[in-house]
Order: C-alpha cells, then sequence, then structure tokens
C-alpha cells in the first residue's frame, strides 16, 4: 500500500536530509502529521527563515544574517590570530570553549581527491587573500584529524609557512576522561606526538 501523496512527499522531504533514511523519515512525517497546526507553521517558517536571511560572511565564510559576521565585526577580538575550520558548525564548537578570541575562516570542506575535492574547489585562495594583511601573525589549523583534514592542513601550511606567519595545529589524542585501553593506534600515536612537559 502506497501512502497518500502528500505524506509521500513529506517523506521524500525528510530523505533529504544528511542521515535520514526511510524509516527515520516516515517516523518524523507521522510525528509532523500529529503535531498542533501552529506548530507545524512555525517549524515551515522557521525553515523559509533560515534559507532567507542566512548567508556567508564575506571575510571568513561563517553562516551569518549580517555582513560582515559578528566575530569578523568583533573589534575586541584578537585580529592577529585566525583559525581555520572546516564547517559553520566548528565555529560553533570552539566558541563553546569561550578560550579562543582570534577571528576564523571557514573553509566548507576540506581536500579530497577520491571525492574531486580540490583546494580550489574550497575557500583556501580566499584565505590566502585574508593572509596578505599584515596584521595576522599565527594561522591556527583546526580541521577534522582523519585523512581529509590532515591533508588540507599539510597543503595550507606548506602555503603559509613560506609567508612567514606561524602555522600551527590544534593537539589531537586522547579525550579527557577516556581510557587507554580503548583508544585506537591512531589516536594513541597523535597523543603521545603532542604530548607536552608537566
Amino acid at each position: 500500500m502506497q501512502y497518500p501523496e502528500p505524506i509521500a512527499k513529506l517523506i521524500e522531504g525528510f530523505m533529504k536530509l544528511p542521515g535520514v533514511g526511510p524509516k527515520t523519515a516516515s517516523r518524523l512525517a507521522f510525528h509532523v502529521l500529529n503535531m498542533k497546526e501552529d506548530s507545524v507553521l512555525d517549524f515551515a517558517k522557521a525553515l523559509v527563515n533560515a534559507k532567507r536571511n542566512l548567508t556567508y560572511c564575506s571575510v571568513c565564510h561563517n553562516i551569518t544574517d549580517t555582513d560582515p559576521c559578528r566575530v569578523c565585526d568583533d573589534s575586541s577580538r584578537d585580529q592577529t590570530t585566525v583559525c581555520v575550520v572546516q564547517d559553520a558548525k566548528d565555529v560553533i564548537a570552539m566558541e563553546k570553549m569561550r578560550e579562543y578570541v582570534g577571528l576564523y575562516h571557514v573553509l566548507h570542506g576540506a581536500i579530497s581527491p577520491m571525492e574531486g575535492i580540490g583546494p580550489e574547489d574550497i575557500k583556501i585562495p580566499d584565505l590566502l587573500k585574508r593572509l596578505q594583511d599584515d596584521k595576522i601573525t599565527e594561522v591556527i589549523i583546526a580541521t577534522n584529524p582523519n585523512i581529509e583534514g590532515e591533508a588540507t592542513a599539510m597543503y595550507i601550511s606548506r602555503l603559509i609557512k613560506p609567508t612567514g606567519i606561524k602555522v600551527t595545529r590544534i593537539a589531537h589524542g586522547l579525550p579527557v576522561g577516556g581510557d587507554l585501553e580503548y583508544a585506537d593506534e591512531v589516536t594513541l600515536s597523535k597523543a603521545i606526538e603532542g604530548r607536552r612537559e608537566l
């Protein structure tokens, strides 16, 4: 038996979201049907507003509702340091710790030859243009600790080092509260490499 067309279209719409398969999409669709009409309208408005009112910062490429974004526009932040991240959600993660007070640059991906993504397909050229500003003295590379993230970090590092700008990489290794016996070899290797004096 097939679903009525409105439900089928709703399920189809949810299945376009990452990580949502047919069963989850069906559950979400039926949940929406059980919601009050006002709640459904609010949800629909939130989707439309997010799509219409959000853009990318012309400086750092973070998602924003103002251009430049609030971070780039904040003169109290350290204007000499730029933290390079893969995605806009990484900026949120960094900001949650309330330790980093510099600027950001969002790449919107990582170099991945297997997927046909090269340096020109992400925001590396824009980063290099930003670094022509004499104020920037350090670039912190905070790409993901996977093959693509490491390749991207190495590529960016090789491009920046000749300019004299300090290039650092965030540390990788064991999470706080983690057990050695459950860590894989790569994680342990990175933890040993990133050790520091006590």
